[in-house]
């Protein structure tokens, strides 16, 4: 989760990596709650920012990379400036491409006084611009935080499913949509998995499914993604461990995507993580987003991953 970040300029870093299929770079943005897309070629990169807009990037090498500019501003959704609660935020935003078109999934909030939400919008492109629905998709509420959408569609069922859920309640929920992507026609029954805190994602591979979420204080040095797999998008889940947590040189890594180059078919882990800061926590300013290599092995179980230094 994000309260207050800022974007900035791009960077790219060396890394070494294990053999020739991995890729040779993490890259770096100035954001949070990163979420990544291919199309085509591209992997496209959509992060937290300001809180007042939500932007893109893409990049076709994982090296140069390409801002977009903003997809979706604060001020332009009409439900949010009708409401008279204090200030809200736009961030950990989500990209679906359906119907030869994309769906941009929001959330907005803070929780508290007023509950937060999730938005979608429609997009033509995946760099946008996007226009809102016109309502809130899912409004939180009764020990439920409407945050940080992830919307997947299930390769064997066709199902495409909202997982979301935040620190507010700490509770995962699964929502089946609709065709149009833009409706929710039932609630899924799902377990939750241990310790969830907020910013799931899910991912399938090789009949596999990887359920995957960080745990924590989002400001703080005990912020870590764990996992767990199951024989399908909603469960059983088998708890498989930590697969990112803090050490001497960055803190607090999360709010995580998994993709794969569309050029190698590597996997690879977005995720942010604080640099530059000591103790504990709380921290404040930016973090950053990297992007690297992920190892499964022959079980399929995905290694720890050891976060990689930037020059």
């Amino acid at each position: 989760m994000i309260r207050r970040s800022a974007v900035a300029a791009l960077a790219a870093a060396a890394l070494t990596a294990a053999g020739p299929a991995l890729p040779k770079t993490v890259t770096l943005v100035m954001g949070a709650d990163p979420f990544a897309l291919v199309v085509g070629k591209r992997i496209w990169l959509y992060a937290t920012g300001s809180g007042e807009t939500l932007e893109s990037w893409s990049a076709d090498d994982l090296v140069h990379w390409r801002a977009h500019g903003p997809l979706l501003r604060l001020a332009d959704i009409a439900w949010v400036r009708a409401d008279r609660a204090p200030r809200h935020f736009l961030w950990a935003p989500d990209m679906a491409a359906a119907n030869g078109r994309y769906y941009f999934y929001f959330s907005v909030g803070p929780q508290g006084p007023t509950p937060s939400r999730i938005g979608v919008a429609r997009c033509d492109r995946p760099q946008g611009p996007c226009r809102d629905s016109g309502r809130p998709l899912l409004t939180g509420g009764n020990g439920f935080e409407a945050i940080d959408p992830m919307v997947f569609v299930d390769p064997r069922s066709g199902r495409r499913l909202l997982y979301a859920g935040g620190s507010a309640g700490a509770r995962l929920r699964v929502f089946e949509l609709a065709a149009d992507m833009t409706t929710i026609t039932q609630e899924m029954s799902v377990a939750q998995p241990p310790s969830f805190t907020e910013g799931v994602f899910i991912h399938e591979r090789a009949g596999i499914y990887y359920l995957s979420w960080s745990h924590g204080h989002w400001d703080r040095s005990d912020y870590e993604v764990l996992y767990a797999t199951a024989p399908s998008a909603t469960g059983p889940w088998t708890y498989r461990g930590v697969l990112l947590r803090s050490d001497s040189a960055y803190k607090g890594p999360g709010h995580h995507a998994f993709v794969q180059d569309p050029r190698t078919g590597q996997w690879l882990i977005v995720y942010h993580r604080w640099e530059n800061v000591r103790g504990d926590g709380p921290y404040s300013g930016s973090r950053r987003i990297a992007i690297q290599p992920i190892t499964y092995d022959a079980r399929g179980l995905i290694l720890p991953v050891t976060m990689a230094a930037r020059r």
